[in-house]
């Protein structure tokens, strides 16, 4: 009779929880590369070095901070500033993956007044999920505050905003501030004739 293969043990990362092969492909190599050092060397073998390297300069900039130095430890405690500006600078930038950088957004709220059918106007507000304020319950506050129709709906721009029937541009401010202490007066803007005019 023919012998059974053995299953196949695979080593999966408690981070990511992909195989230790996979992980460089996962959401955040960098989270794994200590897990991985310790536990799969031979796997990533450059991640070995890198934090040998790294373990190198660190004990040269403790030298150096206690007065001790050398011409080697100068040119590694360099590199090691300028290692460290660089990474507080990938910690301020949200990457997406393929490498494209997520802008935070304006904290702001814009207000803008649409008129159909040459009668009915729309009064839609952008923004207040921002400050933090679900979409959903802002607009059942609206529509017992002003007795109408409000109701939240994807933009042209893909992005939630809420539908209020009639011009109640104006009285919407006040309305906004009170309710919501979070969202400043200052934070609010109209959209009159395709600009955008501060409410205050």
């Amino acid at each position: 009779m023919a012998e059974k293969p053995e299953p196949v043990k695979v080593l999966y990362c408690p981070i990511c929880s992909l195989p230790a092969e996979y992980c460089e492909f996962g959401p955040d190599f960098e989270k794994c590369k200590p897990w991985l050092i310790i536990n799969a060397p031979e796997l990533y073998p450059d991640l070995l070095k890198e934090a040998n390297e790294k373990e190198a300069e660190r004990v040269s900039e403790q030298l150096q901070s206690a007065g001790i130095s050398s011409s080697g430890a100068d040119g590694a405690a360099s590199y090691a500033q300028s290692g460290v500006t660089s990474s507080s600078k990938q910690e301020e930038v949200k990457r997406l993956p393929g490498g494209k950088i997520k802008k935070k957004a304006r904290q702001e709220v814009v207000i803008e007044k649409v008129v159909r059918n040459k009668r009915k106007c729309i009064t839609i507000i952008k923004g207040l999920d921002l400050f933090g304020i679900k979409l959903s319950d802002a607009s059942k506050k609206l529509g017992k505050k002003f007795a109408t129709g409000a109701s939240v709906v994807k933009g042209p721009t893909e992005k939630e905003q809420i539908d209020v029937q009639g011009d109640i541009a104006y009285d919407i401010v006040e309305f906004i501030t009170e309710t919501w202490s979070d969202v400043p007066e200052t934070a609010i803007y109209f959209i009159e004739d395709g600009k955008k005019v501060p409410a205050a």
